[in-house]
């Protein structure tokens, strides 16, 4: 069987743009330096905020209306999208007991470490199936949907660019977390090639593939950051705030 090459180049192109836009949220980290220390729960709330809009906004009602057009019944797309959420949470908890061991020394457990590797996991988890989206989109309609997409898709990856740097920089020099920001939205053309090329298959394994990676990026918040805010003020909370309302706004606005 012989692939239209068309989409798939449109897809993998587009993808890889929406996922390199993760690197303009990290230049602000450029100019911050070691003092981001300073600003901890406010860079974490604000990054807290923006994952748990993305989870609902970005990943859950989308693989809701994907499964209404796919035309499963109310109750089937409640349980897949609950099922899903909870094995996805379930399975970055189990990540984070497995890695505990990593980041245990001698003088205890580095907590920084730990929850900045797991951070920056669930946010490039969540790029998997936002590459999908992409590559599936241009497969279906590479004038219109495809680009509508990407460009809401590249949008987006601005505040989680910026949410991941913000955990690097506060242990990595503002360079490593610029690449870090950028190298986390670059599993979306290889997602995004996929899902153009076996659009299909991928399409039905999409709102699952989404489903999965809010729930990753919720027991992130809820395990690894949440408990902290509180020791850290009221900055952090309200950063929480803001990264939930800047991201709420955007994922609204661009549908």
């Amino acid at each position: 069987m012989s692939i239209d090459l068309s989409p798939v180049l449109a897809g993998t192109t587009a993808s890889l743009l929406a996922g390199a836009a993760t690197g303009l949220g990290g230049l602000p980290l450029l100019g911050i330096g070691r003092s981001a220390l300073r600003y901890q729960g406010a860079m974490l709330g604000f990054a807290a905020g923006v994952m748990l809009a993305a989870s609902f906004f970005s990943l859950i009602v989308p693989a809701v209306g994907i499964l209404d057009r796919q035309g499963v019944g109310s109750w089937p797309a409640a349980g897949t999208v609950a099922v899903a959420v909870l094995v996805g949470g379930l399975l970055l908890l189990a990540l984070s007991r497995f890695s505990l061991e990593r980041f245990t020394t001698a003088e205890g457990l580095d907590r920084i470490g730990h929850r900045i590797w797991l951070l920056v996991a669930a946010i490039t988890l969540h790029n998997a199936p936002e590459g999908l989206a992409v590559g599936v989109s241009f497969a279906r309609d590479a004038g219109g949907e495809g680009y509508a997409t990407a460009l809401g898709i590249g949008i987006q990856n601005i505040p989680e660019g910026f949410a991941v740097g913000s955990a690097l920089a506060l242990r990595y020099p503002p360079i490593w977390a610029f690449a870090g920001a950028l190298a986390s939205g670059l599993v979306e053309p290889v997602f995004g090639a996929l899902g153009a090329a076996l659009v299909h298959r991928y399409a039905m394994l999409l709102p699952i593939a989404l489903c999965l990676a809010a729930g990753a990026m919720i027991s992130v918040v809820m395990d690894q950051i949440a408990p902290e805010l509180g020791e850290d003020g009221q900055s952090a909370q309200a950063s929480l705030l803001v990264g939930l309302a800047v991201m709420t706004c955007l994922d609204i606005a661009l549908g």
